[in-house]
């Protein structure tokens, strides 16, 4: 499987189109810790105000991801307005995970350096300003699309800082992250992970920090507190997911998600259903 392919199964996109249509003068979006943001911009000029960026004015077709948003606003002209498609994207069920932790706080692409992607836009085009029946269900699977090429071009053109698409995104480390993903719960040993990457165990060791933000021992369990987090969420017995992510007993398990995470893993699962219980 390929290296992005791999990466969305094991934290599958979700996407939720919730406004298409004109926008005039100012509206508010609050910050989200659980979803992430797509603003796409057919035709402006938009403002954008409460961004890392600081305000931003937009003139061209463009697609705007939030990865981790913060409170913002779209701002357009009050008379000739702006047209819009705002989207809610979740990775592997919501809050951090390994892509949306790999990218900036905003991506900006102009829509002209999207190539190929036109005939899906006049697609989502045609479902966002039309009324058809069917419609949502389309938008949401066309904006996931969307949001696939759009993780292309971010690996393509280097648009990461560090983690684990900047690592696929290496012709080199891309090889070891990959086998490290298809088999969480192979003994690895450093040795194993440098052949792959062609390089010799102490440049792969330097490279691998230099690129993706922590050594190789750490990211492995870091990515298999990850997915355990996902098979902990899903109902899955502690003891089943200490042997699915590579641990040889739950006592083992137990103590390396404390050493990521500061807390056992059934008090974080007891925190996490909390945070997203509906309040009376």
């Amino acid at each position: 499987m390929d290296r992005l392919s791999l990466l969305l199964q094991r934290f599958s996109l979700s996407a939720g189109v919730f406004y298409t249509g004109q926008i005039c003068g100012i509206h508010h979006f609050e910050r989200d810790t659980q979803r992430g943001h797509v603003h796409l911009i057919k035709r402006g000029p938009v403002t954008l105000t409460g961004g890392i960026e600081g305000t931003l004015t937009i003139t061209e077709p463009t697609l705007l991801f939030l990865p981790r948003p913060d409170a913002h606003r779209l701002i357009a002209d009050d008379r000739d307005g702006a047209d819009v498609v705002c989207a809610s994207i979740q990775f592997g069920g919501g809050g951090r995970n390994p892509i949306t932790d790999s990218l900036p706080p905003m991506v900006l692409v102009p829509l002209r350096d999207l190539p190929g992607a036109q005939a899906l836009l006049d697609l989502l085009y045609d479902e966002a300003f039309t009324d058809q029946c069917g419609r949502q269900a389309a938008l949401d699977r066309l904006c996931e699309l969307l949001l696939i090429r759009l993780l292309r071009h971010c690996l393509d053109r280097g648009l990461t800082q560090g983690g684990t698409l900047a690592g696929l995104a290496d012709p080199r480390l891309s090889k070891t992250l990959v086998a490290v993903h298809e088999e969480p719960t192979r003994d690895w040993v450093l040795s194993d992970m440098a052949q792959l990457a062609g390089m010799s165990r102490a440049r792969f060791a330097v490279h691998f920090r230099e690129v993706i933000g922590n050594t190789p021992a750490d990211y492995l369990a870091t990515w298999r507190v990850t997915l355990a987090q996902g098979l902990l969420r899903a109902g899955r017995p502690l003891k089943h997911v200490a042997l699915d992510v590579g641990y040889g007993s739950a006592s083992a398990f137990t103590r390396a998600f404390i050493r990521k995470t500061g807390e056992a893993p059934t008090h974080w699962l007891r925190s996490v259903e909390v945070s997203v219980s509906p309040r009376a």
